[in-house]
């Protein structure tokens, strides 16, 4: 091959990679530059190859340099830079800002470069994504806010002044750098001028969400989820990635279920995966099996052992495992093609012989990557597929039938998560086996939650071990279950998208959602009353009406759209106790949609204990003087039983780290019911409604009303405030 050397790097006018020109500069390598009208970012070598995006052309740039250690002195190193290449976008995100400037002030606390002892390409795309800020970073920089990583960026902005302040004096400051820029994807606006239901994901920064090799029109991606349990929020991510880059492209969204495994999978979890798919308004074109291409991975897997590039292999799991983990070749793997054929149609009968045997492709035994250590192709199940019934004995497996099955379908671009790195190169590897078209991957990262397991099989347990209610249980990161406890989709949209195809170190909070849904329910959902039923306390006023008289008032002060409500006014009304716990005798309170009273009596009993209050009316009082403001209900026999229901974490860390086994982290208490009564316009409330409780926080109706001895069940929903533990 003809000696690569750099063409020029084209970029678009708005969007200038300062990362790479200020490495190029540092290093001493000629750059020359153009601006493109694509809006792709593309290095062009001398040899006509092509390499696109912003960190791919980065380490490209750290590997060719004579600098030592641009790119880390060892593969520890190396990884070590690619994580920080992975976490700077997060720079970009005008919400995170501060947070990543936070979290890599601790970091360089006690150090002077981010990996190492040298200065890196890491160091370079930190400093540029702060320098790209602009006046948001300057304004920081002045102040005493982070000032460990103002001494690091100071101190790269002296050593390097000559070739930085050159390219921040060309390129900082032009339109777009360092600012969001939106992707652009086609909106289709409806007859009254409002967006239609397509999902947008909004803006990203352009350089970070391009689709490398995509051509307008012609990209054809796939959520290929596998039916062994519901979507959960992790694979929410995935999917409206897949979703928004089919709309930015103008290409369409295959929806395959990975069935391949049926000892896992079951109909009841392809309904609800669709159910759940159909519910965050993925819009797929049509629904795929990989189980309709079993025939055809049959011919492909017995092809492939006539060509030498696969083998049956009877070595006993664990003493494979060992051999893969150790580099050494199975003694089956000189076998004959007439002998692998003979083992081949065992497994297809299912035979005793067959039992004992899988087929495993014939890649590199010694190469470093271990996924290419001839991987597993099929093994024998006997287990009847929930679609197709016992007509098969054997299975492929993921690793197998999905690089045939993408370029089978014309998938263009796979989208994975980025904890199958390593595999990319088996992929690719397999589909050159099998003489298909390569299908590009495309990484992201994997969406993970503090105090959250995503794992399905984990999740199955607490099923199964009648932890939980099923896997729409509220507790659950499934999107059933936060749908169950009150979470709008248009707040997971909002929250997923907003992390978009970036790469973040850290775990995300369950309260920044919550406290993004809270936002869109409050402006809209009704308010009700409800007293806590333990220990509640009659209040009587003196001088209330003899007889029970109704105002009919609105469900929200602020938004005709929740309706009216009627409250009733009684001279016996009830109080929590814990606000009667507060109260004075002579003190002046408010009850809220009424006006003011005086309490002139409190009794109790002889332990103590408040059981009822006497007071009179002060209507003419002013609310603006009384430090209670009290909700309460009259005592009628219209009042609702209620069951407020709190849940909390499923474990008590906030990660589990590898090896650590999530029963050492059960939470012991994750339900809390709490008894109460509500007022009597609680009766209409629809299952799935969203309300208000005054002065006790936000339910979702759970159980709606049916008879007077049944409670209604208002599940609490979070508001994004951190809350302690259940006891």
């Amino acid at each position: 091959m003809e000696e690569e050397r750099i063409k020029v790097l084209s970029f678009p006018s708005d969007s200038p990679p300062l990362s790479i020109i200020a490495a190029a500069k540092i290093a001493g390598i000629a750059l020359p530059t153009q601006t493109s009208t694509s809006g792709s970012l593309t290095l062009s070598l001398s040899n006509g190859l092509e390499l696109h995006g912003n960190y791919v052309i980065l380490r490209y740039i750290g590997r060719v340099a004579a600098v030592r250690n641009f790119y880390g002195d060892d593969a520890f190193h190396a990884a070590q830079i690619d994580e920080w290449l992975e976490y700077v976008p997060t720079l970009l995100l005008g919400s995170e800002f501060e947070n990543a400037c936070s979290y890599m002030d601790v970091y360089m606390e006690k150090r002077t470069f981010f990996v190492s002892h040298s200065f890196s390409i890491a160091d370079i795309a930190i400093w540029s994504g702060l320098a790209g800020a602009g006046q948001r970073w300057e304004s920081l920089r002045k102040s005493s806010k982070y000032p460990n990583l103002v001494r690091w960026y100071n101190s790269v902005s002296a050593e390097y002044s000559d070739a930085l302040n050159e390219v921040t004096a060309l390129y900082v400051g032009k339109k777009g750098l360092g600012k969001q820029v939106a992707a652009k994807p086609k909106e289709q606006k409806s007859a009254d001028g409002n967006s239609s239901d397509k999902v947008n994901l909004g803006s990203r920064p352009s350089s970070e969400i391009d689709l490398p090799y995509a051509e307008l029109g012609k990209v054809r991606l796939r959520f290929a989820p596998e039916p062994s349990g519901y979507l959960h929020i992790g694979h929410s991510k995935a999917a409206l990635l897949n979703q928004y880059f089919a709309q930015r492209y103008q290409g369409e969204v295959i929806l395959r279920f990975d069935d391949t495994n049926p000892t896992k999978e079951s109909n009841e979890f392809v309904e609800n995966l669709i159910k759940d798919v159909e519910t965050l308004g993925i819009k797929y074109q049509m629904i795929t099996y990989t189980s309709d291409y079993f025939p055809k991975l049959m011919d492909m897997a017995e092809k492939l052992i006539k060509e030498g590039k696969a083998y049956v292999d009877d070595t006993p799991r664990e003493q494979m495992q060992k051999e893969r983990m150790d580099g050494i070749e199975s003694k089956c793997r000189s076998n004959s093609v007439e002998e692998n054929l003979k083992l081949w149609k065992e497994m297809i009968a299912g035979s005793e012989r067959g039992l004992q045997c899988c087929l495993r492709g014939k890649l590199d035994m010694q190469d470093p990557n271990k996924s290419l250590r001839d991987p597993v192709y099929y093994r024998c199940n006997p287990v009847p597929h929930h679609r197709i019934g016992a007509k098969y004995k054997l299975y492929p497996t993921y690793d197998f039938a999905c690089p045939f099955v993408d370029a089978e379908e014309g998938i263009t671009h796979a989208l994975r998560s980025s904890e199958y790195h390593d595999r990319n190169a088996q992929y690719y590897r397999i589909q050159e086996d099998m003489g298909m078209r390569k299908v590009h991957i495309y990484e992201f990262s994997r969406l993970n939650m503090v105090y959250t397991l995503l794992s399905k099989r984990k999740l199955l347990w607490f099923v199964q071990m009648g932890k939980v209610d099923g896997w729409d249980d509220p507790r659950f990161p499934t999107v059933q279950g936060i749908v169950r406890r009150g979470l709008k989709i248009e707040a997971l949209i909002q929250f997923i998208l907003e992390q978009g195809a970036s790469k973040n170190l850290n775990l995300m909070e369950w309260d920044k959602l919550w406290t993004i849904n809270k936002k869109i329910i409050d402006p809209v959902c009704p308010r009700h009353t409800a007293v806590i039923e333990e220990r509640k306390v009659l209040l009587t006023l003196t001088d209330g009406p003899d007889e029970p008289f109704v105002r009919i008032i609105p469900r929200h002060k602020k938004y005709d759209g929740a309706g009216e409500k009627a409250t009733t006014y009684t001279k016996r009304i009830w109080i929590d106790y814990a606000d009667a716990e507060y109260i004075s005798v002579n003190e002046e309170v408010t009850l809220m949609d009424w006006g003011n009273a005086i309490v002139k009596e409190i009794i109790k009993d002889q332990d103590g204990n408040i059981t009822q209050l006497v007071g009179v009316l002060h209507l003419q009082g002013s609310v603006k003087t009384t430090k209670l403001k009290l909700t309460w209900l009259a005592e009628t026999s219209e009042l609702v039983n209620l069951s407020l229901v709190e849940f909390d974490y499923l474990i008590t860390k906030k990660k589990l780290e590898e090896g650590e086994d999530f029963l050492d982290a059960l939470n012991p208490c994750t339900k809390k019911e709490t008894a109460a009564i509500g007022d009597s316009n609680i009766r209409n409330l629809k299952q799935g409604e969203i309300l208000q409780l005054e002065r006790k926080g936000y339910f979702r109706c759970d159980v709606p009303f049916v008879r007077p001895s049944k409670p209604v069940v208002l599940i609490a929903i979070p508001d994004g405030r951190q809350q302690s533990v259940l006891k």
